[in-house]
């Protein structure tokens, strides 16, 4: 595949990107650095390989979720600067 300066223009406008001239011959000589990556892959033999779903084996690592006590409601409230009995109290962010 070709790169040339009007190809770039076409991407820089699909993308919504602006490119100085002097930036296009290095954008240019990127891109098909790219496109002559990919064409190399694309000469890799892969019969007979599955395609990878998940970088490991591992499945669900997460931990199970277990109910558990928490801290009460005075012990949360008692390094607040500003609190009443219920809730923390901050200053209003939204003007009506």
């Amino acid at each position: 595949m070709k790169i040339d300066e009007k190809l770039v223009d076409d991407l820089a406008h699909l993308a919504r990107l602006r490119f100085d001239e002097a930036e296009k011959p290095g954008i240019c000589a990127d891109l098909q650095k790219m496109v002559a990556f990919v064409e190399k892959l694309q000469s890799v033999n892969t019969e007979g390989v599955s395609p990878l779903l998940h970088i490991s084996q591992a499945t669900n690592v997460l931990r199970a979720d277990e109910v558990a006590g928490s801290i009460s409601r005075e012990e949360a409230l008692f390094n607040s600067p500003v609190s009443d009995t219920t809730f923390f109290k901050v200053p209003t962010v939204i003007k009506k």
